[in-house]
């Protein structure tokens, strides 16, 4: 496995996520300018609306660019133990230390990115291969670190 690979794919899907949800925070600031009318309170009602959709679209372009900037602290060295920017395999799936972003596909093996602050990252926390952790009553063992 290339960390270096699957780091590239996680840094284009944050990019594209940051293109999606700015161009949606502009289209819906278009139409917030388009919704001129006379009709007084429904009119402040539309709008008022469009700002907090505006505002949760914001709010999710911070979570964004926190992510991204996350993945721009890891590194890619091969690692022993499980920690931030680890790739580490259990008998249950594949697991990279990095951000939460779901799962993506290298080489026909879904990998799942979970955040360093996730319970699964917690348990694995400092672990090596060979070792076991529990979570929920759902053991797994450690099989390989990279």
């Amino acid at each position: 496995m290339k960390k270096e690979e699957i780091l590239h794919i996680l840094k284009d899907k944050i990019s594209e996520k940051i293109v999606t949800l700015e161009n949606l925070i502009a289209e819906t600031r278009a139409s917030s300018n388009d919704t001129k009318s006379s009709m007084g309170d429904k009119y402040e009602t539309g709008r008022e609306m469009l700002q907090q959709e505006i505002n949760n679209l914001q709010v999710q372009l911070n979570e964004v660019l926190k992510q991204q900037d996350l993945l721009s602290t890891i590194s890619c060295k091969e690692s022993s133990k499980s920690e931030k920017g680890a790739l580490v395999q259990t008998d249950k799936g594949f697991f990279y230390i990095s951000v939460s972003l779901g799962n993506v596909n290298y080489e026909q093996v879904k990998i799942f990115c979970i955040s360093p602050d996730s319970p699964l990252a917690k348990a694995l926390q400092d672990k090596t291969e060979g070792e076991q952790i529990s979570l929920k009553n759902v053991a797994q063992s450690i099989l390989k670190i990279w």
